[in-house]
């Protein structure tokens, strides 16, 4: 069945001082791979990555993952306003162009949860032909981010993504709609008939 869909590359990056060293369990790569093959109907090749708060390491890992082919990049965690919070600074170093109504969007949704979702600092980015975007660190928040509150009208990012990356010239990305419905303009929808 899936033989008609581009296949697609995608760079998971988990972000955590702790579990890089084993004192806890990552959750982040599990809810990003799990949500991510609910989501799309492509096969995915994914590039997973656990590394520390360390702002050359992430950004050293941006660029691997970018180099080596995946049209997206998700990172998880390093985003909130502590001391060793870098991942958004890593991030825009190694930007050809900044993406900010990503973050725009995710704070939006998380605050119809939490208050202190304004003192998140998510942003995404371009570079070369991938996308790179920084999530929340929590599997209920980072799936929250993607899929956003139909119930409220409140579209999540992840709608957004698959035309951005026909633009950037990636591959042609495919939703399932029960999980996330992507938006684009008439004129850019592929018949999705094998082929």
């Amino acid at each position: 069945m899936s033989a008609s869909f581009d296949p697609v590359k995608i760079g998971i990056v988990s972000v955590s001082d702790r579990a890089s060293t084993g004192v806890y369990e990552d959750k982040g790569l599990p809810a990003l791979q799990d949500w991510l093959t609910r989501a799309l109907k492509n096969p995915i090749e994914f590039v997973p990555r656990l590394i520390p708060d360390e702002q050359a390491v992430i950004s050293a890992t941006l660029v691997e993952l970018v180099d080596a082919g995946c049209s997206l990049v998700l990172t998880t965690g390093g985003t909130g306003p502590a001391l060793r919070d870098v991942t958004p600074e890593a991030t825009l170093a190694i930007a050809h162009k900044e993406m900010p109504g990503f973050g725009e969007q995710m704070r939006q949704i998380s605050l119809k949860f939490v208050p202190t979702a304004i003192l998140s600092r998510q942003t995404a980015v371009i570079r070369d032909k991938s996308l790179v975007i920084n999530l929340p660190g929590q599997p209920k928040a980072i799936a929250e981010t993607l899929e956003g509150l139909p119930a409220l009208g409140t579209p999540g990012i992840f709608a957004a993504v698959p035309y951005c990356i026909d633009l950037i010239g990636g591959p042609y990305l495919e939703t399932d709609d029960a999980v996330c419905k992507a938006f684009r303009p008439k004129s850019a929808i592929r018949a999705s008939t094998g082929q």
